[in-house]
């Protein structure tokens, strides 16, 4: 948020709409009267409405230097992917032929879930199953492109990354096993 300008008018309506932002997300967590589907379909359109309003604060230069800020950090995504695949390939030893279906299964898998973030016609959560089914195929896929001593080899690896070493290190060593 630093590199868009804000004034300090639009800091203090950012602060107060995130403010009310976790309040009505905090009510409707609260809200015991309410079906589980129910409250899904509230908590999306309160998130909805608020990137709404959010956007709806900057300015066209902003928005413009928004959406370069996204661009670069999904290229940085991107790189920091290609660094882990060369890493993957050197740690467990994969040939050549096991790498380019390594990264023909990601890419696959890249464009379902970039073509599934982007289906209007989803709800958040049906997104977030559906999410779950691909990351499912993922791991059956990586099964058949890896021998038993490179799988155990990667599970070696999740579990024994260092700590801070990985954001989602605590979470991965919860995850089961390939």
């Amino acid at each position: 948020m630093q590199k868009l300008n804000l004034t300090e008018e639009q800091k203090a309506t950012f602060k107060s709409q995130k403010e009310n932002f976790r309040k009505q997300m905090e009510e409707l967590k609260k809200n015991e009267t309410l079906t589980l589907g129910e409250a899904k379909k509230r908590a999306e359109n309160i998130r909805k409405e608020h990137k709404a309003k959010m956007e709806g604060l900057l300015t066209n230069d902003q928005k413009t230097q928004l959406q370069k800020i996204k661009a670069e950090g999904k290229e940085k995504h991107a790189a920091m992917g290609r660094q882990r695949g060369e890493r993957m390939k050197t740690e467990l030893g994969l040939t050549d032929e096991q790498s380019a279906k390594m990264q023909s299964n990601r890419k696959a898998m890249g464009e379902k879930m970039k073509a599934l973030r982007e289906n209007k016609s989803l709800t958040d959560n049906q997104k977030k199953e559906q999410m779950k089914e691909l990351m499912k195929q993922q791991k059956e896929n990586m099964k058949s492109v890896l021998t038993e001593d490179q799988l155990k080899k990667l599970n070696e690896i999740k579990h024994n990354r260092p700590e801070g070493g990985d954001r989602r290190n605590h979470v991965m060593k919860e995850k089961e096993t390939i």
